[in-house]
């Protein structure tokens, strides 16, 4: 299909690279494009051993002027549709797609598709580990840090692709028809890009845009732009929802998981198994198992995976149990909007970890969810003083101050007793302490562990 074809790949992150690296390995000619200029990329990639490959490079530019001598022209999710030269190059007949689309083209096994604004990544994470119950061979690729490109030609008519698919991956997909395709919710995001939710939600539509009867569309019950995204798929719908029963679908019934579907009317698990909390994790754990049933998984497979489940890395992630008192990684909880969330997940009193870098935030929503919930609020950073400023304003007082994580740490694990939780979801960013809230995340581990 590309073999001997001119092809140009805007934008050299992983997907990139990636996507040039398949299609030269089928025979295209291939051009890696960047605006980085050239000493830049040789800092941070091996130009040399992309040359050795047969990839050309062309840097410091966006493609305006050669954009017409291409076949094809391979989007990376990072760069804008409306720049110019994508307008240039449709207008020249030159094929515009998707990384995605390219590594579609060239898979021979089905794949089970998620997108939505939030939740994507526990969700996938979680249906491929339910589809490796059935297919030993299943990648899990995407916007998760695995480009679909790399792992398209390794795999058979056996095995099965699970992907989180972005918006900006959508956008230039036109073929792509996934066998499983998931919506999992639809909020405002990414309008600088998309402009308007008209748009934005049109975008997320072409997940299912090409599927057939023989194919499944997994839809939000709860969600007002998932439901009338219903009458829009020719695939079949399953719903899933945590606000009502449904006659045919998968929903929660107080604490029970409960699917009626081809001949199913049972109940999946009790939440109280799970090792993640809150409902929007109890949605995220449906949706996956829609996916699963959907792919043929058996009900008992699925079982064992969700009691062993622990959550994506820093998300709300369950650490360990030590000394009566549970541990809970958060630290992707870099805005109070993202904390609520955590704080309302937890089921036991909790320790929590709080501060750090400034962004400017409102802390008042936070703060007022403290009472009830919150036994201890240990401060770090330098929000540190400006959190327990808000905390004063709504009378709670029971908080201190740390002056290094460390510090921080060793005073939750002494005001936690058995039957509490200690949860790190600062409501900050980690800058100024840290890397990322990724380097945060795990030195938070290290220390929990320490001296155990």
């Amino acid at each position: 299909m590309y073999s001997n074809k001119k092809v140009i790949v805007c934008g050299m992150a992983r997907s990139g690279i990636s996507a040039a690296e398949l299609l030269a390995s089928v025979g295209a000619d291939v051009t890696i494009q960047d605006i980085k200029p050239l000493d830049a990329l040789e800092k941070i990639h091996d130009l040399d051993e992309m040359r050795n490959k047969g990839i050309k490079i062309y840097a410091g530019a966006n493609p305006d002027d050669i954009i017409g001598q291409f076949d094809y022209a391979v989007m990376s999710p990072g760069v804008p549709c409306d720049l110019p030269f994508v307008k240039k190059a449709e207008e020249l007949n030159v094929n515009v797609i998707s990384e995605v689309e390219l590594a579609y083209t060239l898979t021979k096994c089905p794949v089970c598709a998620i997108t939505g604004t939030n939740g994507k990544t526990t969700t996938t994470t979680l249906a491929g580990l339910l589809l490796e119950r059935k297919y030993k061979n299943t990648a899990v690729v995407g916007n998760i840090g695995v480009a679909y490109s790399e792992k398209a030609l390794s795999l058979t008519k056996n095995d099965y692709v699970c992907a989180e698919i972005s918006s900006f991956q959508l956008e230039t997909s036109h073929t792509f028809r996934p066998h499983i395709a998931a919506v999992l919710n639809i909020t405002p995001d990414h309008l600088n890009r998309h402009k308007t939710m008209e748009n934005y939600v049109a975008v997320k539509e072409k997940i299912f845009a090409n599927q057939g009867q023989d194919d499944f569309t997994i839809l939000n019950k709860n969600d007002p732009y998932c439901i009338r995204m219903a009458d829009k798929t020719d695939g079949r719908v399953f719903f899933f929802s945590s606000g009502e029963k449904l006659d045919e679908g998968i929903y929660l019934d107080g604490d029970e998981i409960h699917i009626k579907w081809d001949g199913l009317d049972e109940d999946v698990i009790n939440v109280n198994e799970l090792k993640i909390l809150g409902v929007h994790n109890y949605e995220n754990v449906m949706a996956a198992v829609a996916c699963a049933v959907c792919a043929g998984v058996e009900m008992d497979e699925i079982r064992d995976v969700l009691r062993e489940f622990n959550g994506v890395e820093h998300r709300i992630e369950y650490c360990g149990t030590f000394d009566g008192v549970d541990y809970y990684n958060d630290s992707k909880g870099t805005n109070p909007d993202a904390s609520i969330r955590a704080v309302l997940a937890m089921r036991k009193p909790i320790v929590l970890i709080g501060g750090g870098y400034d962004k400017g935030s409102d802390y008042d929503e936070w703060v007022r969810l403290f009472e009830g919930r919150v036994k201890r609020l240990v401060l770090i950073g330098v929000t540190a003083e400006k959190i327990a400023a808000c905390c004063d304003k709504y009378g709670f007082k029971n908080y201190e101050f740390a002056e290094t994580f460390e510090e921080c740490v060793e005073k939750c694990k002494a005001a936690a007793k058995d039957g509490d939780c200690v949860l790190l979801s600062p409501a900050c960013a980690s800058w100024g302490m840290f890397e990322d809230y990724e380097q945060r995340g795990r030195v938070f581990k290290e220390l929990i562990k320490k001296g155990r």
